[in-house]
């Protein structure tokens, strides 16, 4: 988290340990997150964004939580997900059950997503896993420089990962 060294980010301060940062919409990103989810669904949206850190050398692990409209079901949520998923290379719905695991990126330029939904508390629930340096700014670029070429999108960037 972060580019700058302080005693606070060495690993023997964090090992062992979570900590959530730049809580209660502090973060520099949540601007980007509003952004982005406001024009997938054409309206306005509210974020509430705590990053947690992790010590982790590279993977992001995300759970998010929406409020569930009337009659969407696990069914229909998890349809929804895999057909408009079904065409994105880099991302792969895992089956029901199965859980987005940060190792299982690792390496690679893949997006794991689970959805479920949660009947008790009224929400849809997203969990995915990244690695944040291939699937970073760096795999990012990678990907753009390919569409703009005209290539396959998927040239040079990996689609597996290096730990089972």
């Amino acid at each position: 988290a972060g580019k700058k060294a302080s005693v606070g980010m060495l690993g023997s301060e964090v090992m062992g340990s979570l900590k959530a940062y730049n809580t209660a919409g502090k973060h520099r990103h949540t601007p980007e997150v509003i952004q982005n989810l406001s024009e997938v669904t054409d309206g306005e949206v509210s974020v509430s964004f705590t990053p947690i850190l992790a010590p982790l050398p590279r993977g992001i692990l995300t759970t998010i939580t929406a409020p569930l409209k009337q009659g969407v079901t696990q069914d229909v949520a998890y349809e929804t997900y895999r057909a408009f998923y079904a065409d994105e290379t880099f991302v792969h719905l895992l089956p029901a059950g199965q859980q987005p695991q940060t190792q299982n990126v690792l390496g690679s330029n893949m997006c794991h997503v689970q959805v479920e939904v949660d009947e008790r508390a009224g929400v849809l629930l997203l969990t995915s896993a990244i690695d944040n340096l291939t699937k970073g700014t760096g795999g990012a670029a990678v990907q753009c420089m390919n569409l703009a070429l005209g290539i396959d999108e998927a040239a040079g960037l990996p689609q597996a990962a290096v730990a089972p």
